[in-house]
């Protein structure tokens, strides 16, 4: 049963770990422009830029989008070491709540992100908030499923 559990915990990990680094760094090539919260220039970022809009709060681009993006890639350390992994689903899930939380503010963010800065812009269909969810789920599992530390 402890074996499963470890198997488990470390598919999540990995997914968890992928999403934000894929989210924040964008390791693979010709990443879609607006879509990486640490190397987008300021302003250019789609969700932040479209938050900061909405809100007329001007600190969440480029400022929360930094400050956002620090905390996914320090839950992504905290998963990747087994003995931090219970500490980084607490950090992922406390992020993504908040994604998710703004993603069912319609007049905020909503379900449906833009896919660019333009007026009239397509949207994303909602596939941005669904992958909150489910990395949200993915949190709240990792958390429980992940084997606690022999003290004996």
């Amino acid at each position: 049963m402890r074996a499963m559990r470890q198997l488990g915990s470390w598919g999540l990990a990995l997914f968890l770990i992928a999403m934000f680094v894929q989210a924040t760094i964008h390791p693979l090539p010709n990443p879609p422009e607006g879509s990486v919260k640490l190397f987008d220039p300021p302003g250019q970022n789609i969700v932040f830029a479209t938050i900061a809009a909405n809100t007329q709060i001007p600190l969440f681009e480029p400022t929360g989008r930094i400050l956002v993006a620090i905390g996914e890639l320090l839950a992504a350390l905290l998963l990747l070491l087994p003995f931090t992994r219970r500490l980084g689903a607490i950090l992922s899930f406390l992020i993504l709540s908040g994604a998710v939380a703004f993603h069912l503010m319609p007049s905020v963010l909503g379900r449906e992100v833009p896919v660019s800065l333009e007026a009239g812009a397509a949207t994303d269909g909602g596939q941005l908030f669904a992958l909150a969810i489910a990395m949200l789920a993915a949190s709240m599992l990792l958390f429980v499923i992940h084997p606690k530390r022999n003290t004996g």
